[in-house]
């Protein structure tokens, strides 16, 4: 009988194999094992360093070995882990050493050419990091300390840089459209040749370099100096069906509800293809957000619930907001070339909006919030109305006209006086409708002076709809409903414009 040699092998040398394969899959990040090792930590994490719901804010781990640290609830703010060793075997609950890129990012301060895009990275400590050609579009860094860290070439659009430390930074070609940097943000000495306003599109490839010359550079510390006027402001972006008038009313409202905010306009900017930004700085230490919030919901409001006539009545009536509907009308209609208009620019009405000796625009509270849309309908919104004075505004308006040098042209002169004398003698219309009314007959007057085609058709177009917003609310049996159907196409012709 044949004898056979057999190998036995111990029950432990197998358990050994077996645990040394598991822990082999679970180090190597192996998706079907990883709870195996949350578990092992989780056990083993009670013998090491406890440091749950700590404050290590600006603690320094450089060089430390955490190994089965538990950090749960700890508040991380601006810690430093450059080459901390083992995080990897801690208990990190949910901070942001949880995340895999973030936690090799902190200890390694190399995230050169990476996304980070969408990350929430909210004060963590990248002093000295090599972030170039980085990625951090929408970004959380608020209260991150970047001092030092070089950013040469990183994208930086709308990451949130709320209270960032990014002294001696390097900025020098990062593109910076839209970030959203505070007064709290700190930019002492950073390091900036040039910088990029805009992504570079397929559409646009036009990046907005600044300087605006391609042979300039900024100056040391010019940099911080350029960003300061876009530093915390209130900025109320419309990206489509943009509606002057609701924006102004809205506008005066937030102003009237808030007016310990000190809402002052700063610029109007033109925003991609169709975009519109308004941009107002506001009292130290205002909520931006709720006041943002505010003013879309009342915007959204007045566009879908006020009536287009109290709409244009409102506008009319209100100095400041006439202003600010004029502005933005004009801007729209002539400012394709334009992408920005600053507040020393903008015409100031008198008894309306105010220039300070900074030139900027204080948007006063008086007057009432609009907010009662039912009370407004038909109501008399305009206060005390000076017939009188607007009168004699359009009598001598129309009194600088030349005479017609064309027998068969129309008489615009005697043509608007007729209009004019009509609205004041008759009695169905109100003395706000009769201020209205006259107020676009001098308007009409005015186009007639105006040598720009953009100007004389925004003038009449407005005074056309202003009309048209009035008679519309009389019996079409109403004197002036005649009069005004038979003047106004005569006067439209005497413009040269189409009736």
């Amino acid at each position: 009988m044949t004898s056979r040699t057999y190998t036995v092998i111990p029950i432990t040398t197998i358990a050994a194999m077996f645990t040394g394969y598991l822990a082999w899959k679970t180090i190597n990040s192996s998706q079907l094992f990883m709870w195996i090792l949350q578990a092992a930590i989780a056990i083993a994490a009670k013998r090491g360093n406890l440091f749950i719901n700590t404050n290590l804010s600006g603690a320094d781990f450089t060089d430390a070995t955490l190994k089965l640290c538990d950090f749960r609830g700890a508040n991380l703010t601006q810690t430093r882990f450059f080459q901390a060793r083992g995080l990897k075997f801690c208990r990190l609950g949910n901070t942001y050493l949880a995340h895999p890129q973030i936690r090799q990012l902190v200890v390694t301060l190399n995230g050169q050419s990476q996304n980070f895009n969408g990350l929430n990275l909210e004060g963590v400590n990248l002093q000295g990091a090599n972030l170039q050609d980085a990625s951090f579009i929408g970004t959380n860094l608020n209260n991150a300390n970047l001092r030092n860290a070089d950013l040469s070439r990183a994208i930086l659009k709308q990451a949130q840089l709320d209270g960032t430390d990014m002294t001696g930074a390097i900025l020098t070609g990062a593109c910076i459209e839209d970030w959203g940097i505070t007064g709290s943000t700190k930019l002492e000495d950073v390091q900036c040749d040039y910088v990029f306003m805009r992504l570079e599109t397929k559409d646009n490839p036009n990046r907005l370099r600044k300087p605006d010359n391609w042979g300039e550079t900024f100056a040391l510390g010019e940099f911080a100096d350029f960003i300061k006027p876009y530093v915390d402001t209130l900025d109320l972006y419309h990206s489509q069906d943009i509606d002057p008038r609701a924006i102004s009313i809205a506008l005066k409202n937030l102003s009237t509800d808030h007016p310990e905010q000190e809402l002052r306009f700063v610029a109007i900017e033109r925003r991609g293809n169709n975009g519109l930004n308004l941009r107002f700085t506001t009292a130290p230490g205002a909520d931006k957000s709720e006041l943002s919030r505010q003013y879309f919901r009342d915007y959204a409001r007045i566009k879908k619930e006020l009536p287009l006539t109290v709409q244009l009545r409102l506008a009319e009536r209100d100095a400041e907001i006439r202003t600010l509907k004029d502005t933005i009308e004009q801007f729209i209609q002539t400012g394709t070339h334009q992408s920005k208009i600053h507040a020393e620019t903008i015409q100031i009405v008198q008894g309306g909006l105010i220039v300070t000796q900074n030139k900027g625009i204080n948007i006063r509270s008086g007057g009432g919030n609009i907010g009662d849309i039912s009370g407004l309908v038909g109501g008399d919104v305009s206060g005390v109305v000076n017939l009188g004075r607007i009168s004699g505004n359009v009598t001598n308006t129309i009194a600088r006209l030349p005479e017609s040098e064309e027998p068969s042209e129309p008489n615009l002169k005697e043509l608007l006086t007729q209009l004019q004398q009509a609205i004041e003698n008759d009695s169905d219309l109100s003395d706000p409708d009769k201020a209205d009314l006259l107020e676009q007959v001098q308007a009409l007057a005015e186009a007639k002076q105006t040598e720009e085609p953009a100007k004389k058709e925004g003038l009449t177009r407005k005074a056309k709809k202003m009309f048209e917003a009035t008679l519309n609310s009389l019996p079409q049996t109403a004197s002036i409903v005649e009069a005004c159907t038979k003047l106004l196409p005569m006067i439209l012709k005497g413009l040269g414009l189409p009736a």
